[in-house]
């Protein structure tokens, strides 16, 4: 039963019910993953979205182009924006309709309570996932060989940021870590300690993402009003504690009570399962997808990346300084099965490649299935030269290549630095 004897203030009614549909609201049009089954259930009312939102954008934005790109590896896109002002738009018309109808209530207990909970599996839920990926470094891997030969200038600074934090396996670990502790907000009394481990790994992430314009910035801005949220009921004890000096006891909200054994028992039944599918969800994705993706991913049978000193085209000797674009600058060898040939202009191919050990060929061709190949002899005079000799599609060819090596992934951690070595 509702508490009647605490009565909330008219201003504290009308924030909640704006925060509970805003919040709400947004929980479920931007799941980003959190719960993966979820899309299954928001598969049709997605659909729909993907055609009223640009017509919203077109008929009444007026929009100067029309949506045609919908959440994907960006969250910000503008198709995300228009669902994010449609969903605060909702949340304050629905707030005044809820307001004249429920005029009468005095508080929402039990409501903020469940909300409360909503959001901070949401949180914790995302944070899991996200701490994951980089436990076992996925979302920010290691530099790969394009990454190492593209220069500062030519990154972007959502590139540049991936490559520093990906570079080192220990800070992602750290990273990992800091997000998975948001598991302490499954449990009503570790709220408060859970919550102020997340608003500091939510506030980072966001800076990150505001200030090297990397685009989830919805999203993490969401994930930190949402542990301000959490941390609202304790606003002024935690002031008087870290700011004053004062003793404080935390607030803790009250589950509402459950009589009935077999309700008691459905709810923490149903709460622990959720809990266990959040976790074993995070730890089947990055198992499954830790071969596929990051050091563990497989790599070429020559990998590296490779300068060309030599290219000799048709027995003629095309100069190294040349601006043709028949010409190889650099040959990199990271997957097993595609090569990257960088032009003189700065332009890639990526052909498909094959290599046999054993006869010492290289197989290059332009389609997957290695239709119309092109087969090269190749040998290695010592650990950091290749030399290619034989036909390239219709053209004969003799090309030596240095291996490139980069102090950046081969400098170790020093415990003693007489001077700073900062290159």
């Amino acid at each position: 039963m509702e508490n009647t004897l605490q009565k909330w203030s008219t201003l504290e009614r009308l924030v909640f019910r704006f925060a509970f549909l805003l919040l709400g609201l947004f929980m479920v049009f931007f799941n980003n993953g959190t719960l993966p089954m979820f899309y299954v259930i928001m598969k049709y009312p997605l659909s729909l979205l993907h055609v009223f939102i640009p017509w919203l954008g077109k008929a009444w934005l007026k929009l100067p182009y029309p949506i045609t790109e919908f959440t994907n590896g960006s969250g910000d896109t503008t198709y995300d924006f228009v669902v994010l002002l449609c969903v605060a738009v909702l949340a304050l018309v629905g707030t005044l309709v809820w307001s004249l109808l429920d005029r009468k209530r005095t508080n929402y207990n039990r409501l903020f309570y469940w909300l409360s909970v909503a959001v901070r599996f949401y949180v914790g839920a995302m944070l899991i996932n996200y701490g994951m990926v980089k436990v076992v470094q996925l979302q920010f891997p290691a530099p790969n060989l394009f990454r190492l030969v593209t220069t500062y200038g030519e990154s972007s600074p959502m590139g540049l940021a991936w490559t520093f934090l990906g570079f080192s396996k220990g800070y992602n670990l750290f990273m990992g870590i800091a997000e998975v502790s948001a598991g302490l907000l499954f449990f009503r009394k570790t709220v408060t300690l859970g919550t102020i481990i997340s608003l500091m790994t939510t506030a980072n992430i966001m800076a990150v993402n505001y200030f090297y314009d990397v685009p989830v910035k919805i999203v993490t801005t969401a994930l930190v009003v949402m542990c301000l949220f959490l941390l609202a009921p304790n606003f002024v004890r935690l002031f008087n504690f870290f700011v004053r000096g004062h003793g404080a006891t935390l607030r803790t909200l009250e589950s509402p009570v459950v009589v009935k054994k077999w309700k008691r028992i459905t709810k923490y039944s149903l709460k622990y399962l959720l809990i266990a599918f959040i976790v074993i969800g995070s730890i089947w994705k990055v198992v499954s997808l830790r071969s596929v993706y990051g050091r563990d991913a497989p790599k070429s049978l020559l990998y590296g990346a490779y300068e060309v000193e030599t290219f000799i085209k048709n027995g003629q000797t095309i100069p190294k300084e040349t601006e043709r674009a028949d010409r190889w600058k650099m040959l990199i060898l990271e997957s097993p099965d595609e090569a990257a040939i960088k032009m003189p202009n700065g332009e890639y191919s990526y052909p498909f490649v094959r290599i046999d050990t054993a006869k010492k060929k290289m197989v290059f061709s332009i389609t997957e299935d290695m239709k119309a190949p092109s087969t090269l002899d190749y040998r290695l005079p010592d650990s950091n030269k290749l030399w290619l000799k034989g036909v390239l599609f219709g053209d004969s060819v003799e090309i030596t290549l240095k291996k490139m090596r980069f102090e950046l992934t081969e400098r170790q951690l020093n415990w003693i630095n007489e001077r700073p070595y900062n290159r």
